[in-house]
């Protein structure tokens, strides 16, 4: 993790990096890191021999990478993605089921959370488009999700670095509650006063991290991401989670409230399904209502 000064040239060291281990439990100091500044780092949430079968899931030609699409930023620049609704039964829905992502995300909550969907986020080299300034609650909010009761736990496949467009944050910012945001093309933007007011109460943080690594972020906190500009690929696995409770209000192209059934950790190493893809109900744009023209409003 690497900080700048804000603007009033204050510098803030923040502990919120932990490392994971068979031990592994939310502590009340990674609870309290968690509500005071909307997410805690876990080093090596993943070891080398389960982020290498992950790696060999997504890397098959049968296997989620069917569905990629890619969306351009602002600037035109592709952002490739694949998204879907439930966990389903390849080793990818084991690792969004396993009590380290889903059971420290319920910990983090506090209570029971369901898989409100899983995506890979790719950034190819020298070509990767950025993330504007938003909270995930921003699009959350309008599928009728009442609370920003929610968390995404970001996963890096590759080195995440400033270089290749890593996750930047405002730690703090989830306690500003939903800001306004503007449709862009694809992307939603927050209100970019705003952003720049909350800059001046705290630090920019740019999220480095290793494969395997994991940020566990609040649905309010602010966050962007830079294009990639570098030859470094920058794919990352992401889950999102709602707790049970803020069940949304109606349907829409995410998941509503479906009972999680939780796994043990040793289940990534044992699942051998990579390309069993049922169940899982991917995102296609054009359908299932996930590409929204803008309103007339928003243009």
């Amino acid at each position: 993790m690497s900080e700048r000064k804000s603007s009033r040239g204050r510098k803030r060291t923040l502990t919120n990096n932990f490392r994971h281990n068979c031990d592994f439990t939310v502590t009340p100091d990674m609870k309290q890191k968690f509500d005071d500044y909307g997410y805690i780092i876990v080093r090596g949430l993943l070891d080398k021999e389960e982020l290498e079968l992950i790696n060999q899931a997504i890397a098959s030609p049968d296997g989620v990478l069917k569905h990629r699409y890619s969306l351009d930023d602002p600037e035109g620049r592709p952002l490739g993605r694949v998204i879907w609704t439930h966990p389903g039964n390849d080793i990818t829905g084991v690792l969004a089921r396993s009590e380290k992502v889903a059971g420290t995300s319920e910990q983090l909550l506090g209570g029971e959370v369901y898989h409100y969907h899983s995506k890979l986020l790719l950034k190819d080299a020298e070509t990767g488009g950025r993330h504007m300034w938003h909270q995930d609650y921003g699009y959350w909010y309008h599928n009728g999700c009442l609370r920003p009761d929610m968390l995404t736990v970001f996963i890096p496949i590759d080195r995440c670095v400033k270089e290749n467009g890593c996750l930047q944050i405002l730690p703090g910012s989830h306690k500003y509650g939903r800001i306004e945001h503007v449709r862009k093309g694809i992307q939603e933007e927050a209100d970019l006063s705003r952003v720049e007011a909350i800059k001046q109460q705290t630090s920019l943080i740019y999220v480095e991290m290793d494969p395997g690594d994991a940020v566990f972020f609040h649905c309010n906190i602010l966050h962007t991401s830079g294009p990639n500009n570098s030859n470094l690929r920058r794919w990352a696995f992401l889950t999102a989670y709602n707790k049970a409770t803020n069940n949304p209000i109606k349907k829409h192209h995410h998941a509503c409230y479906t009972p999680l059934i939780k796994v043990s950790n040793d289940a990534i190493r044992k699942c051998t399904v990579f390309n069993d893809l049922s169940g899982k109900e991917f995102i296609i744009p054009g359908t299932n209502s996930y590409i929204i023209k803008p309103t007339e409003e928003q243009q």
